[in-house]
């Protein structure tokens, strides 16, 4: 059988905390075993939908809410919601979190994190 491949994403488990200048706690979670070929349809649209020019902050605000509901929902099966992702992710790298995980549904690629992760563990 063809290996099944994951990826990983890891959130923030105490964004209160942190933003009192706690020490931040993260939790890991990864993908289903398998996702549908539906998903990757959708993840093929949001893709071609993130490459057009962005018109506005309206418009901006609006794809972030579509990554992170796809990421919660479909990339992730639910296992966290959106709102916690909004919280638990590093504003600065977040964009970049979420696209790497529409590319792994999109073309199979795993993020640097999940490759370390997973070289670190073997």
């Amino acid at each position: 059988m063809a290996e099944l491949i994951r990826n990983m994403i890891e959130l923030i488990k105490n964004p209160k905390e942190v933003a009192k200048g706690g020490e931040p706690e993260f939790e890991k979670y990864w993908t289903p075993m398998r996702i549908d070929l539906d998903v990757l349809y959708e993840a093929v649209d949001l893709n071609e939908e993130l490459e057009k020019p962005i018109k506005s902050a309206k418009d901006e605000k609006g794809r972030i809410d579509k990554m992170l509901a796809f990421v919660a929902d479909k990339v992730y099966g639910g296992q966290f919601t959106k709102e916690h992702l909004r919280k638990g992710l590093h504003s600065p790298t977040a964009i970049q979190t979420l696209q790497e995980q529409i590319l792994f549904v999109a073309r199979g690629m795993q993020s640097e994190a999940t490759k370390k992760y997973l070289e670190k563990n073997r």
